[in-house]
């Protein structure tokens, strides 16, 4: 019976092993020897058949631990070469039809108003006595005047009170020592003195003139638009002519500067098709004959004759004092050019900004984004934020007005200490316009190769000269030939151009790549030997947490259950020997223990088997052989 139960106890066993779904490991050892047996990685194996030798052991172990530190820290030198973000410029030639850019011109003549001509005159005046003082020489009168004054329709001298306006004669134009000349502007207690110095008398009187000028044409409203009242195009452009075509009207823009006068662009926005590129070559740009202004309406204020010309991209700014370059009267000028595209790479690869609409800084100009632009808006706020006004050379934020030394007496001196900060490369963060203005992410430049000749020739001036005065009413004497006209000649050298693309030069690809390069270096093995690791880590942990699992259930139940209890039966251990030596007593064993196999106590019969139970058959007692039957022939007699 005994065999029986121990079958079914087999068979039981079998079917627990069929239905386990997964076949763990029973100790850590175990794990980690199948581990270094089955594993890709080359070296492990040597941890477990170099086991009987511990030098070997230790040896091997000992280089694993190294090769792993070496992976690992030339993983990290990948990580931080990739979080630097890299770019590499790659530059490529591309060839197709484009449209021509955006071209300004100015006359370098700004505009005398008339409503504030008093002032103006009051302004030359002590400009003439400053020069008197300074060096020994007198500007005659007729220098200065000037009939030719710019009148404003609906606005009269009346609308502005120019006769409240009061030159500021503290700010004076003196003598510093070293030849220097320069004038003090002081805060509003006199403490603080800015000192602006030049080297040169001449430069030192334009930027004083130009200082009160600012401040005299701050009595214009903002809401005035000089240009709509101002030259027209026929008296700076004699002839225009693109594609051997008259040019046309459209997308010319016309508005006035205060530095450079009356100026134009054409082709602003860039749409007409008129505009298309379709040739490189002389004969396929732009051809312009210019009439030089050489009467200037403020000489002490623009001292050149000539023709400001700047070539840029369609809808943007033109920012004339920075990019800008002069026609010479007299002279043809041709100029070709050359057209570059930049992309930048954004977000952690660099600062640059698509439209300008993730930028701190709102723009004070109706045009695209440009970085300029940027800095510009960016200064001008500063300036209305810390000064109180707004500087005349820029536009003005709605609700605001221009400085004036009758309303902000200290303008000039925050002015000149604020410029300072903010494009002083030691300003700080949050001063400093650089760092809030982004340079665009796709921009276009123009590069620009310029050849000049005399024009008109001294043969050919004479019949010129004629065509011109019976087609624009040109009139000139003979001293002033070639000097109040001028030619310039605008093209595409060719229609191909250059993109400069950024782009990652350390991409995940390439760091992927490296990764594993290293790892089969140290270890030669694949993707599928770092699964393997992670398999191994992964068994480790589930191991860990069956452990921990079976020591927390096994002390709370040894804290919770209690002994287990005795059965009724008293066998003490020298009767428990003479039972399995078959030396008990009949009368002594047979009523305790009897039983025919029903759970019935044995009767005392004269002749009876009766079986003996099995006494902790989990217990095997150290010094005793367990037999496999325990069976006593009990006759008791009568």
């Amino acid at each position: 019976m005994e065999e029986e139960t121990h079958k079914e106890k087999e068979v039981e066993t079998r079917r627990e092993e069929d239905a386990a779904l997964i076949a763990f490991y029973s100790s850590f050892k175990d794990l980690f020897e199948f581990f270094c047996l089955n594993t890709t990685i080359h070296g492990t194996i040597r941890l477990v058949c170099s086991s009987r030798n511990k030098m070997k052991t230790a040896f091997w172990t000992l280089l694993f631990l190294a090769s792993f530190a070496m992976l690992y820290w030339q993983f990290g030198l990948l990580f931080n070469q990739y979080w630097q973000y890299p770019v590499v410029l790659s530059i490529s030639v591309k060839s197709q039809q484009t449209m021509f850019p955006a071209i300004t011109l100015c006359n370098l003549n700004p505009y005398r108003v008339n409503i504030v001509s008093k002032n103006m005159a009051e302004l030359d005046n002590l400009a003439r006595e400053t020069l008197h003082n300074l060096y020994p020489f007198t500007i005659p009168a007729s220098t200065l005047e000037d009939n030719s004054s710019v009148s404003v329709e609906n606005w009269t001298s009346s609308a502005v009170n120019s006769s409240s306006f009061k030159l500021d004669h503290s700010v004076a134009l003196v003598r510093m020592g070293d030849g220097k000349v320069g004038f003090r502007l002081c805060n509003q207690t006199g403490g603080d003195c800015y000192i602006k110095v030049y080297s040169s008398g001449v430069d030192a009187f334009q930027e004083w003139y130009r200082f009160h000028y600012m401040n005299i044409m701050s009595q214009v409203p903002p809401i005035i638009d000089i240009s709509k009242d101002a030259d027209h195009i026929n008296d700076l452009v004699y002839a225009c002519q693109y594609d051997g075509l008259p040019c046309k009207a459209s997308e010319t823009v016309h508005f006035h500067h205060p530095a450079y006068g009356s100026c134009y662009t054409f082709n602003k926005g860039g749409t007409d098709e008129f505009w298309k590129a379709l040739k490189p070559g002389i004969v396929y740009g732009l051809s312009l004959i210019l009439k030089v202004e050489q009467k200037d309406h403020i000489p002490l204020l623009s001292t050149k004759a000539g023709v400001r010309v700047m070539i840029h991209s369609h809808n943007q700014t033109a920012f004339l004092e920075h990019e800008g370059f002069d026609i010479r009267p007299g002279i043809q000028t041709t100029i070709g050019i050359t057209q570059d595209e930049v992309t930048r790479l954004g977000g952690n690869y660099g600062t640059c900004t698509k439209d300008g609409d993730d930028v701190a800084v709102k723009l004070i100009y109706n045009s695209t984004y440009t970085q300029q632009a940027c800095l510009h808006s960016c200064f001008q706020r500063k300036m209305i934020e810390e000064c109180g006004c707004g500087y005349y050379y820029y536009p003005l934020p709605p609700r605001t007005e221009y400085c004036n030394y009758n309303k902000h007496p200290n303008w000039g001196h925050c002015f000149y200490r604020l410029y300072n900060r903010v494009y002083n490369q030691d300003a700080t963060h949050s001063e400093s316009c650089f760092d809030k203005c982004h340079r665009p992410c796709k921009e276009t430049w123009y590069k620009l190769s310029a050849g000049y000749a005399k024009w008109p020739s001294t043969k050919s001036e004479k019949w010129i000269h004629k065509a011109l005065e019976a087609q624009n009413s040109y009139n000139v004497t003979g001293d002033s030939a070639r000097k109040d006209i001028a030619k310039v000649n605008i093209y595409y050298e060719r229609l191909n151009y250059n993109s400069w693309d950024e782009s990652p030069e350390y991409t995940e690809t390439q760091m992927m790549s490296n990764m594993g390069s290293n790892w089969s270096l140290w270890f030669g093995s694949s993707v599928l030997s770092v699964v393997e690791l992670l398999e191994f880590l992964v068994d480790a942990a589930i191991l860990s947490l069956i452990f921990l699992y079976r020591q927390f259930t096994a002390k709370r139940t040894h804290k919770v259950s209690r002994p287990p209890n005795i059965p009724s039966i008293s066998l003490t251990l020298e009767k428990y020997r003479y039972v399995e030596e078959g030396l008990a007593s009949t009368q002594d064993m047979a009523k305790p223990y009897a039983s025919d196999g029903t759970g019935i106590p044995c009767q005392d019969t004269k002749y009876s088997t009766c079986q003996m139970p099995e006494l902790y058959p989990s217990v095997v007692l150290s010094g005793f052989k367990r037999r496999k039957e325990h069976s006593i022939d009990m006759r008791l007699s009568s």
